[in-house]
């Protein structure tokens, strides 16, 4: 049903980069170089909105695209594009560059955002994050700070029960950004050096 849109759609924007497509939301969604810029669904191209250009498409009263997920509406940041932009092709580049701008900062911020709390870090759950808040580490910050080995002397202290050795594992890969069980024996001995001293 989108095919015709679909193929006019991949063939206006090639100049953009390496353009494909692939089934999203009950559509195709369009891709340039990894990310997704646009939308083809009931034989309707839809543009990417964010901050750079969600007022001017309101403005212009374009409306996102709607799908059902589990029987709930869900409202994405697609918007239908007037069907007259097709015949100004200027007018579309110019909305389409804009869209796939806005589409890589978001995936270069989803990138580097950074967790916030500590049971967000590889490897921690919420019940970690109470046990370093009794230890007296509220923040990822204060557990960068403190490293593996001071965060884990600050756990023996505050909790009688014996911890595994694993969370030792654990705090350093949530510390480095990875899973425990990737930390090398190297740094595994050097940090139960430490942890002995």
């Amino acid at each position: 049903m989108d095919k015709p849109t679909l193929k006019n759609t991949l063939k206006f924007f090639e100049c953009l980069g390496k353009i494909k497509s692939r089934s999203m939301f009950g559509g195709f969604g369009v891709f340039c170089d990894e990310t997704m810029f646009a939308l083809v669904v009931n034989d309707q191209l839809h543009l990417r909105a964010g901050s750079g250009n969600l007022s001017e498409f309101k403005k212009l009263a374009m409306t996102p695209y709607v799908y059902k997920k589990r029987g709930f509406p869900v409202v994405t940041k697609y918007y239908a594009v007037p069907e007259n932009w097709w015949e100004q092709s200027e007018l579309m580049m110019s909305h389409a560059k804009k869209a796939l701008s806005i589409s890589r900062e978001d995936q270069q911020e989803k990138k580097t955002a950074a967790p916030t709390r500590i049971k967000d870090l590889p490897n921690l759950r919420l019940a970690t994050e109470r046990m370093l808040k009794k230890a007296g580490i509220d923040s990822v910050e204060e557990l960068q700070r403190a490293g593996a080995v001071r965060a884990y002397k600050a756990l023996q202290e505050s909790h009688s029960d014996n911890l595994s050795i694993e969370l030792l594992w654990a705090l350093e890969g949530a510390i480095e950004g990875k899973h425990w069980s990737v930390i090398t024996p190297q740094r595994r001995n050097e940090l139960l050096e430490t942890l002995q001293q």
